[in-house]
């Protein structure tokens, strides 16, 4: 199997297929697997990929797919030249496109951008009584996403027509917290070291590897860290990242 991209969906079925025993090579257009998570994580996810029998291709892109015979053959683009990736099948996770066509948007005079729902920040569209939330307007495509963006939507109804006092406030999209289920299995949430720096914060990391957790000891897991990154002037948690075998 060729997976193509390495972000969260990527590198689930990826390391699901694998454990399957099916030989699975994942193709990444960044310089990085799970780009949106910290370096270091990476890298750790990377390491223990590439233990379990996964090929792992960075900087490099598919350009394209052949799928008249009984396989697919891929071309790559790769930093040392274009290769030719022959498998029984491919897998494309290079993102979600949110399912808006047809729906009535343009009748409505709904505006959307780049596939998406254009929304305030407490859902309403540029239509006054007509609200959207989850996967088809802009931020993480997550269940809990929605659910907490439902929450907020409908209490501010309430409160606009004075059936609630609460106002509630805007989600921060920042704070959400996102999981990607491999093994090793990655939490993280907030800002990355590299975030927060480009932020504008002086930051203090904590490091704390597994193998001196009794728990993760006792489980017989030792492999792996917690990060947590800290603005150097107050003090404030920033960020935080898992990253476990």
């Amino acid at each position: 199997m060729i997976v193509v991209g390495s972000g969260a969906i990527g590198v689930e079925f990826g390391y699901f297929y694998n454990c399957l025993g099916t030989k699975v090579t994942i193709v990444e257009f960044l310089p990085r697997i799970v780009p949106v998570e910290d370096e270091e994580i990476s890298k750790e996810l990377d390491k223990n990929f590439k233990k379990q029998g996964i090929e792992i291709m960075t900087s490099s892109e598919v350009t394209s797919v052949d799928t008249s015979g009984s396989g697919v053959k891929a071309k790559v683009k790769t930093p040392d030249g274009e290769k030719t990736l022959e498998a029984d099948i491919l897998l494309s996770a290079v993102g979600v496109s949110s399912n808006i066509e047809g729906i009535g948007l343009e009748e409505l005079g709904i505006k959307t951008d780049k596939g998406k729902i254009l929304v305030d920040k407490f859902y309403q569209t540029n239509v006054p009584g007509i609200y959207a939330i989850g996967d088809c307007v802009p931020g993480q495509a997550l269940a809990h996403v929605a659910s907490k963006e439902g929450i907020i939507c409908v209490e501010n109804i309430g409160f606009s027509e004075k059936k609630y006092n609460h106002k509630p406030e805007a989600l921060d999209y920042n704070n959400v917290p996102g999981c990607t289920y491999c093994y090793p299995e990655i939490a993280s949430v907030g800002y990355t070291e590299k975030q927060a720096k480009d932020a504008g914060y002086e930051v203090k990391v904590g490091k704390f590897p597994l193998s001196a957790s009794g728990k993760a000891s006792a489980a017989g897991h030792m492999e792996g860290f917690i990060k947590v990154i800290f603005d150097a002037k107050y003090g404030e948690w920033l960020g935080y990242t898992y990253d476990r075998v």
